[in-house]
């Protein structure tokens, strides 16, 4: 795990790289974080990616200025699919690809406010998306997926922030024909796949971590992503 600079269209903002041991080269993932920060959690999630076989890159969205601050904006900005937020994601995989141990395939991961990121970003030059309950799905959703790449979703059947998203995602990808493997969890709520503080308190919500259903999403995303960005990167 390393922390580095890359640079971006508003200036250069940190960011949590890994590499896979071995000999590359590899395909990239760039890691969207939640609303909490990119902090202990990300870290092992950015592990967790580069054991797999992926240079992880994990941008800190939340570099410029106060947390609460930042969080306003990135979240105004996956609101209106536009702004500084999307700009730092983009130069994320730019960076991932332009270093000597990645292909130059890069897929794309977040979780909650990171999931939404991931569904916006799909069309924007990405070979493949994973986004963990990106809940609320953003707006106009369908025009929002005009040109996707292939989407893997993960959601908690106990999300709370979820009701109704998993069919309408599924309803949006099959229509417009974007490969896709969308799945509900039904004992896992929001944040199954993140370790956040107060778990009791968190799981009485409807959120939580939940290993069973991390494991299987994971494992299904990296399938995906082995066909995608792997299998698929001559096509």
């Amino acid at each position: 795990m390393t922390t580095i600079e890359i640079d971006t269209p508003a200036g250069p903002i940190d960011a949590l790289l890994d590499v896979p041991d071995g000999q590359g080269p590899w395909p990239g993932v760039v890691v969207i974080h939640d609303a909490i920060g990119y902090q202990t959690d990300k870290e092992s999630i950015n592990s967790n990616i580069a054991t797999a076989g992926y240079v992880a890159l994990t941008p800190n969205l939340f570099a410029r200025g106060g947390r609460a601050r930042c969080i306003a904006k990135v979240m105004r900005d996956l609101r209106t699919k536009r702004g500084r937020a999307l700009d730092d994601i983009l130069a994320a995989r730019d960076h991932l690809q332009s270093l000597p141990e990645c292909t130059g395939q890069v897929g794309i991961a977040g979780f909650c406010m990171g999931g939404g990121f991931a569904l916006v970003m799909s069309p924007k030059g990405f070979g493949a998306s994973a986004p963990f309950y990106g809940t609320p799905l953003p707006r106009e959703l369908s025009e929002t997926l005009d040109g996707a790449c292939p989407i893997v979703a993960s959601f908690g059947g106990r999300d709370p922030l979820g009701i109704g998203a998993p069919k309408k995602l599924q309803r949006v990808l099959d229509q417009k024909a974007i490969t896709n493997d969308v799945k509900v969890y039904p004992r896992a709520g929001h944040s199954f796949a993140n370790k956040l503080p107060a778990q009791p308190l968190l799981r009485i919500t409807g959120f939580g971590y939940n290993q069973a259903a991390t494991e299987d999403a994971w494992a299904r995303v990296f399938a995906f992503f082995g066909e995608h960005l792997r299998d698929g990167a001559s096509s």
